[in-house]
């Protein structure tokens, strides 16, 4: 039984009042206190809707967002993700959620104080992409609470459910070529100004649309220049290590364009390396490297920028350049997704939907529609 009732108390300021839900759960009291009625109303109906279902976890039994952080980054590492997928989360927890929500129990949490917390990071100088990732990692701890019967709710994914419906409209930021996409010309300088060890990496990134990772991580066993093909089957870490890719999806077969056949044919060693992107050593090159040292001496050669140490355009943009290329050349939405290793179409409609042609002309489809009808 639970019961809602008014407290009234004097202080120097004068007499202060406050509404209480008194209940009992798992046989101990527990106490929990509002400025208004129907505030403490709407708790107690949500507090005894929970206790039916066995989620309703009490504020005194309730871990802080730092316990529950700690339990998370476990179960990661017990799971076995990668070092750097485990100290990115390892850093979101530390420098962005503890300092501002690490003694805050899981149970007094609302959708409000995600939105709090969001604005603060923001206001602390992260910006709102950082903001965005790290309410990502915050989501993630509830959830993970939440199966372990931690926490009853999980006020992130409800706070963000009523954010993206108010603002799906305004944030649809579109990829623009010219800015997130090589254009033709832009491509077309590209491949003339790319040669010595980074020719092959320009020119496989631009027909395949391979990931960083997968391009660091490519193998000469899984490239089949006389079958003109190449197939994904690992991936290359931030540190370097080698693992399997991003998603089951990730895996997939890609034909090879004759430019990147006979590119890769002249680069192919006499006295092979394991892998096909190798530094100086024949190990895992690192990211930097590629960007700063190849992609950015090869944009300044082709015009496309000044500075090489700052690219216009990294490997992600080179392959957003494919899918775009994959689009014009007619491919079906399914293609574009095999190709690219994407989990959903979804994920390939929301990224790429602009690019692929519509029929603008409705009033000439109505009139065809017609004709095959009616003559």
């Amino acid at each position: 039984m639970a019961s809602v009732r008014k407290r009234t108390w004097s202080t120097k300021k004068g007499e202060r009042t406050a509404w209480v839900v008194a209940y009992t759960h798992k046989g101990k009291q527990h106490i929990k206190t509002f400025p208004t009625k129907r505030e403490a109303t709407a708790w107690r109906a949500e507090m005894q809707h929970d206790v039916k279902r066995g989620t309703h976890t009490p504020v005194s039994a309730s871990p802080t967002v730092a316990e529950a952080g700690g339990l998370w980054l476990s179960q990661a590492e017990t799971d076995g993700l990668e070092r750097a997928t485990v100290a990115q989360y390892r850093q979101h927890l530390d420098l962005h959620i503890v300092p501002f929500l690490g003694e805050v129990k899981l149970a007094s949490l609302s959708p409000a104080d995600v939105q709090d917390f969001r604005n603060g990071l923001i206001r602390d100088k992260r910006s709102p992409v950082m903001a965005k990732k790290v309410v990502s990692s915050l989501g993630a701890i509830l959830a993970h609470a939440m199966a372990a019967g931690l926490a009853a709710r999980n006020v992130v994914h409800e706070q963000s459910r009523t954010r993206h419906r108010r603002l799906e409209q305004r944030h649809d930021k579109r990829l623009e070529v010219g800015v997130d996409i090589p254009t033709k010309d832009e491509i077309r300088a590209l491949l003339s100004a790319a040669q010595g060890r980074w020719r092959p990496l320009v020119v496989t990134a631009i027909f395949t649309g391979l990931r960083a990772s997968e391009l660091r991580g490519l193998q000469w066993k899984d490239v089949d220049l006389d079958k003109a093909r190449l197939t994904v089957r690992q991936r290359a870490d931030r540190y370097g290590e080698i693992g399997s890719p991003k998603s089951k999806s990730a895996q997939r077969e890609i034909p090879l364009a004759p430019m990147v056949v006979n590119t890769l044919r002249e680069w192919r060693p006499e006295d092979e390396l394991e892998l096909v992107f190798p530094n100086g050593e024949g190990d895992v090159e690192e990211v930097s490297n590629l960007h700063r040292r190849g992609l950015g001496s090869v944009e300044v050669k082709a015009g496309i920028c000044t500075n090489p140490r700052q690219p216009k355009y990294g490997l992600h943009s080179f392959r957003h350049a494919a899918a775009s290329l994959f689009i014009e050349q007619g491919f079906s939405p399914k293609r574009v997704q095999a190709l690219m290793g994407h989990s959903s179409i979804q994920m390939t409609f929301d990224t790429y939907g602009h690019l692929f042609p519509s029929k603008d002309d409705g009033a000439a489809a109505m009139q065809q529609l017609q004709a095959r009808l009616v003559g």
